[in-house]
This record gives structure tokens, C-alpha cells and sequence, in this order.
């Protein structure tokens, strides 16, 4: 009288395979995920591969900025290291992926 009578509930296919109730569960982390790669992953590749790219396309004559502020105009380049002339007679050889930005031409000048 006071007990009521306790049913099992049918179970689906899902729940067989134990899978029933955790997909949704791990949605969210899914989405967290998806959304890393979207906002910091993908723009990140995208900065290096162009950062690659002028690396590759320095040239005799160009105008850099170097990781500490450095300014040059490259004199010499290698596969790994590039030289700088930073004023007239003074040259520096840093490292090529030191070099961060390249400047317009005649900027030098102008400083």
C-alpha cells in the first residue's frame, strides 16, 4: 500500500553501447574546442606562414626592424643569418627569423 510498484525503463540502442547520455555531455567541449582552432590556432598558422614568406623574400637592400627594435638595411643574406648595416660602417649579423617587419623604402632616411 504504501510501496509503489517500480518499473524499468526500455533502453535505447545508444544506451546498449553505452553512449546514451555522454554525447551530449562532451558537446560542449566539442564546441570549446572548435572554437580554440577558429579564434587562436588557425590565425596563429596564418601569421607564421606569412612571417615565413618575407623571410624568404629578404633581399640586398631592404629595409628590416629586427625582434629588439633593431633598424637595418640588410647588406648580406644567408640561409640562416642576416647582415645589417645600422649606420654608415657599423654592420650587425642577426639571426633571420629575428627580423620581424620590413620597411618601406627610404624609411631609414626619414629617421
Amino acid at each position: 500500500m504504501f510501496i509503489s510498484n517500480a518499473y524499468a525503463q526500455s533502453a535505447s540502442p545508444l544506451d546498449a553501447l553505452g553512449l546514451g547520455g555522454n554525447i551530449g555531455s562532451f558537446l560542449p567541449l566539442i564546441l570549446m574546442f572548435v572554437a580554440m582552432y577558429f579564434l587562436m590556432i588557425r590565425p596563429q598558422q596564418k601569421r607564421m606562414k606569412e612571417q615565413k614568406a618575407m623571410m624568404d623574400a629578404l633581399t640586398k637592400g631592404d629595409e628590416v626592424v629586427t625582434a629588439g627594435g633593431v633598424l637595418g638595411k640588410v647588406v648580406k643574406v644567408t640561409d640562416l643569418y642576416v647582415t645589417l648595416e645600422v649606420s654608415s660602417g657599423t654592420e650587425l649579423v642577426v639571426q633571420k627569423n629575428s627580423v620581424t617587419m620590413l620597411l618601406p623604402k627610404g624609411t631609414l632616411k626619414t629617421l
